[in-house]
């Protein structure tokens, strides 16, 4: 497990304390955790197979929330079953390899789900500001394009940081205070200067998010004057419903991110970063089947039709 160079003992394992080190509360959670990744993933999935299945759902906006969807299925799969398996175990360790794939895996579902809000965005101005050129605009292999340039980018990004993790050494504590690979807590223990590694994380953390926010928060600001501009009560309220449940899972999702990444100087105290990952990780692609689909009729009746076949 440890090798020795220069007289160092190189750490190439983790313990990941999780959320408590009391063992009355490992079971309940656990359980809680256990229903909370069950249902986020039969939501995301079932979105994913209706869209696939129901010819009524293969249009733009519905390839996008079913890529949503994929995207947020995997970011709870790349940290919720190693936190269930922690909470059961005794054996807290993760190996550096596995660390470093979790971090990605989570940070690839991340960044990708930045740039398809801002896709989503961009499908509903499109619709309610130019409704008549919105078959033209909004063609099949433009919204491949979109897909394919929000999953490039998304993947892309997160590999340079995996690139400068290698240069770093981890010689002193093993032990990180939190419940999966945060790339921050692996700064705080690692014994090289990590000096290089913060100021991107914090550079493009702050573009990506500022840039991506800033266009849907655009694309809405359109959206809302067209929509106050509708004659039709009925046009307006459908619009408004579904543009305001759009706004609020971009708000959940970019509250906890700027607080977390965006954000110069040391980063928020342990306890409050454990709650901000808790919302991104976990809560936040639990809520996203239920934002969009608990109340549209499009998805509701796409179930229907493949429940009774």
């Amino acid at each position: 497990v440890n090798i020795m160079v220069a007289n160092k003992t190189l750490v190439t394992e983790f313990v990941l304390t999780g959320l408590t080190d009391l063992p009355r509360l490992q079971v309940p959670l656990f359980l809680v955790f256990l229903v909370i990744y069950l249902t986020t993933m039969v939501g995301n999935l079932r979105l994913v197979f209706l869209i696939w299945k129901d010819p009524h759902l293969h249009t733009p906006m519905y390839l996008f929330l079913g890529s949503l969807a994929f995207a947020d299925a995997g970011s709870s799969s790349s940290v919720t079953p190693k936190m269930l398996m922690n909470f059961l175990s005794m054996n807290h360790m993760i190996s550096l390899f596995e660390c470093i794939s979790q971090f990605y895996i989570f940070a690839s579902s991340a960044n990708t789900e930045c740039f398809l809000l801002v896709v989503m965005a961009y499908d509903r101005y499109v619709a309610i500001c130019n409704p008549l050129l919105y078959p033209v605009v909004m063609s099949n292999i433009f919204c491949t394009q979109l897909l394919g340039v929000s999953y490039i980018i998304g993947f892309l990004h997160p590999l340079m940081h995996v690139g400068l993790l290698f240069r770093l050494t981890f010689c002193k504590s093993n032990v990180m205070h939190y419940f999966y690979c945060e790339i921050l807590q692996l700064f705080k223990i690692s014994c090289s200067d990590p000096r290089i590694n913060m100021p991107l994380i914090f550079t493009f953390s702050v573009f990506i998010q500022s840039f991506t926010f800033m266009s849907i928060i655009i694309s809405y600001c359109y959206v809302f004057f067209a929509i106050r501009k509708m004659k039709s009560e009925k046009g307006r309220s459908k619009a408004f419903y579904m543009c305001s449940a759009h706004l609020l899972s971009v708000s959940l999702f970019y509250v906890t991110l700027f607080f977390m990444y965006v954000h110069p100087g040391p980063g928020p105290a342990e306890n409050q970063g454990k709650l901000y990952s808790l919302f991104y990780t976990i809560l936040i692609p639990l809520r996203n089947p239920f934002i969009y689909s608990l109340r549209n009729k499009e998805v509701i009746g796409a179930l229907r039709r493949i429940m009774n076949k």
